[in-house]
């Protein structure tokens, strides 16, 4: 299994589009806070707006996908003049059909408005290691257009379509849309440092190697060596590819692969502590606790038959 396919289901993954947008000019629509354990993500197939989540205000354009893990509030602006209309939502049986208040004239964007679920565990520390928000323009590269110009067919097919099987059809594109996003390395389509996609092979190889194996004694000396690499430009080529430093990559993948034997195993916690690499429950317990908030066996209890375990 590679690596995104692993995170995708440590994460307890679930997709779901909610709305279809038509909006047009002059139009502002203001989203809301998720609840716990949901990531809003927003995917342009038509058209230009604004987005803009906190401080931080991006230019979209046809082939941008927009993911805030944080969950925060944030605001979609279409282009145009004079005052900023807002938006009015109908229900179909599937998607929520959002078009622009009052007489906005046709529709100048065409977006897709969705929220990925994730676990306390694995998915709940793989969402907070990511930038926030994550923008990928997968218009920018001929490869990426041309798989996201099928998935928005499909998209607007089903969306037009709405009958049965139409929300797991769409929730299904939403999966494959985020692992997309997880392997688009830094320079291509996205300038944030996603450490799911490395460009350096050598890095990918040593990220790979400590999610498949999280149990092992990852030293840097010793994965310096396997990347044929002295130990200062390893260190210097980690943290640029992945935006983190070893150590602290290392302590949330054996995190994530803990939680995933706490949800899905009946091993004993201080199995679970050695398994992914820790010389003693305690020390593993308070690590755990650092990170979730919960103690393993606290965690373990709460996960008991969640889905997916």
């Amino acid at each position: 299994m590679d690596s995104i396919s692993r995170l995708l289901r440590m994460a307890r993954l679930g997709a779901r589009v909610d709305r279809r947008c038509l909006l047009g000019g002059a139009t502002r629509m203001d989203v809301a806070a998720p609840a716990d354990r949901e990531a809003p993500f927003h995917v342009l197939l038509e058209g230009e707006c604004t987005f803009q989540v906190g401080k931080t205000v991006l230019d979209l354009r046809a082939g941008d996908i927009v993911i805030v893990p944080g969950g925060r509030p944030h605001r979609v602006t279409t282009p145009g003049r004079g005052r900023k209309r807002g938006v009015e939502s109908a229900p179909g049986e599937v998607l929520i059909g959002t078009r622009s208040a009052g007489d906005a004239g046709p529709p100048v964007i065409d977006l897709f408005c969705g929220h990925y679920t994730f676990d306390t565990g694995a998915g709940r520390l793989l969402f907070r290691s990511l930038p926030d928000p994550v923008h990928v323009s997968f218009g920018q590269s001929a490869e990426s257009d041309e798989v996201l110009r099928m998935l928005s067919a499909l998209m607007r097919r089903e969306a037009e379509r709405e009958g049965e099987g139409t929300a797991a059809i769409l929730g299904s594109l939403s999966t494959v849309l985020l692992a997309m996003v997880l392997r688009t390395s830094r320079g291509e389509a996205t300038k944030a440092t996603l450490w799911t996609a490395a460009a350096d092979e050598r890095i990918a190889e040593a990220v790979e190697a400590m999610l498949h194996e999280p149990g092992e004694s990852w030293t840097i000396e010793r994965l310096s060596r396997a990347a044929r690499m002295s130990r200062a430009t390893f260190l210097r080529h980690f943290t640029r590819h992945t935006g983190t430093t070893v150590g602290a990559f290392l302590a949330r993948a054996r995190l994530m692969a803990a939680a995933d034997l706490l949800a899905s195993t009946d091993a004993t916690v201080g199995t679970v502590a050695a398994r992914v690499g820790y010389q003693s429950e305690s020390a593993f317990s308070r690590a755990f606790k650092a990170e979730l908030g919960v103690t393993p066996a606290r965690f373990r209890r709460a996960n008991i038959g969640a889905p997916g375990s």
